[in-house]
């Protein structure tokens, strides 16, 4: 049996769905508008899971960047894609996961000239597991307060992802 296509949502500049678009070839120099999400995952302690994108990401290889990030499935509820990268990602389970920006959306070009052009709602959610994530995902991960995210957002965006560098700001005033 083939393997099925990883399909992402296709949107136009007011957000209907216009279609799909294998996962594999969308991300180009010319990306279209499609849906997304990202994820911070936070710990009894109040910190947030940061991870490093893995090597071998064709995006933003090696950045920092926040949890975990995703594209939900046609037909698929985002809290569940969010819930089902998690698990995918970082191996973990988290409780059900909150937007707190529902109505984000950025477009940056990666070093590699990858545009990434995404409507991407903004999630929290909390760990219920610890962190065992995917090689092929991430390279690392750590712990940190959220005042820390705050900091290195402000004083030092270059040093994490550009939809990370966007959201934490915003994040602080949700």
């Amino acid at each position: 049996m083939p393997n099925t296509p990883e399909l992402v949502i296709l949107l136009d500049d007011d957000r209907n769905h216009i279609g799909t678009m294998d996962k594999s070839v969308v991300h180009t120099d010319d990306t279209p508008l499609h849906l997304a999400f990202s994820c911070y995952i936070t710990d009894d302690h109040d910190r947030v899971l940061l991870t490093r994108r893995a090597l071998g990401k064709r995006t933003w290889p090696g950045v920092w960047t926040n949890s975990c990030c995703g594209h939900p499935a046609p037909g698929e509820e985002i809290a569940d894609a969010v819930r089902r990268r998690a698990h995918q990602e970082l191996g973990m389970t988290i409780d059900a996961p909150r937007v707190v920006l529902p109505e984000f959306r950025y477009r940056a070009r990666s070093a590699e000239g990858v545009v990434e052009n995404e409507v991407c709602p903004v999630f929290v959610a909390a760990a219920r597991t610890t962190p065992d994530p995917d090689p092929a995902e991430v390279a690392d991960f750590a712990w940190a307060p959220w005042e820390t995210l705050h900091t290195l957002a402000q004083d030092t965006p270059w040093l994490i992802s550009p939809w990370a560098a966007a959201q934490i700001p915003q994040l602080a005033r949700a």
